[in-house]
């Protein structure tokens, strides 16, 4: 008989530890194959407790780095930051590196992580949290679209995500920056899943940056179509939906992010529904299966690098501008 191979566990340093790292926490903590090696954060914050451990905690990634060598960094901290986090832990490690989404907060930083290419590999290590198009209700749609090709192309989609973020004034500016920022990024990595995104088409901000209207060209089995994104923080609840519409076919598909719901119908007819137990909480329900992916010998596509780099440009593109 021979003894079984003993796995080391997939070390990771988590920088930033907010509200945000408590998801990637909870989930990171259910998994028996990893081991959280240090926490970073400027800020003077309590000591993170992991599966019965207090990790190092440090004051900046630089000091982890010299102290640590992780398989993965986790980089959690507000957008802004991103870039040069990212560019720190690719260029003084060999971690693979996961960026809470958006990748970047403006295209000189995206233009600036393609310049590493050549001393760092940026296509192989760099990934972005693009944690809606994990969701269960968005994983059904997309089966149940590959699983019925005579429906044929999806030739139009509708998507409304808001938050109740208007009571925090302030505060959800300097988190957020904007709807658009904040949703726009979880519609488009969205729409990955269903279509090949070509480029933003119109695009409105109002309520001073709290409500945005835009609109994204897209390709589906070699037709064109028109994807309507709606976002705002002028809202009493949380509500975030998406209609898929296959106008060949007539069939619509809907789906419910709140909920995890969806269903898709023929006029009258209802062709197929998907529903949730309850017990998962949304979140941890996206980021399982991103996790489970990321740590994979090959992680989905729309965690990489050129994925985000689509998603960036689509989303600070300027409508008629050369």
């Amino acid at each position: 008989m021979t003894d079984p191979v003993c796995v080391e566990p997939v070390r990771v340093g988590l920088v930033g530890v907010g509200i945000i790292a408590e998801t990637h926490l909870a989930v990171l903590a259910e998994r028996d194959d990893v081991a959280l090696e240090f926490t970073v954060d400027s800020r003077p914050v309590e000591p993170v407790e992991f599966q019965g451990t207090t990790p190092p905690h440090y004051g900046s990634l630089t000091q982890a780095l010299d102290a640590h060598q992780p398989d993965l960094v986790v980089l959690a901290t507000p957008t802004e930051t991103h870039a040069e986090l990212a560019i720190l832990a690719l260029l003084h490690s060999t971690a693979r590196v996961l960026v809470e989404k958006p990748l970047v907060h403006d295209l000189a930083s995206l233009a600036g992580l393609r310049e590493l290419e050549g001393k760092a590999d940026v296509a192989g290590r760099l990934f972005t949290a693009h944690h809606f198009a994990f969701s269960p209700e968005v994983d059904w749609a997309a089966e149940l679209l590959a699983a019925n090709p005579d429906w044929g192309p999806i030739t139009a989609v509708t998507s409304a995500f808001y938050d109740p973020y208007v009571l925090r004034g302030a505060e959800a500016f300097a988190s957020y920056v904007s709807s658009w920022m904040d949703s726009g990024v979880n519609q488009l990595s969205m729409l990955t899943r269903f279509v090949d995104l070509t480029g933003l088409t119109s695009s409105q901000q109002v309520d001073g940056g709290a409500s945005a209207w835009c609109t994204v060209g897209f390709r589906s089995r070699g037709e064109a179509g028109t994807a309507r994104l709606r976002s705002s923080w002028l809202t009493g609840s949380s509500s975030k939906e998406s209609s898929l519409v296959l106008g060949r076919s007539s069939v619509e598909v809907w789906i419910d992010h709140t909920a995890m719901t969806g269903f898709a119908a023929r006029e009258g007819e209802l062709l197929a529904a998907f529903g949730n137990d309850g017990r998962t909480a949304r979140k941890v329900a996206h980021y399982r299966p991103l996790y489970a992916s990321l740590l994979s010998d090959r992680p989905d596509p729309v965690l990489g690098f050129d994925a985000a780099a689509t998603i960036t440009a689509i989303h600070h593109a300027v409508p008629g501008a050369r």
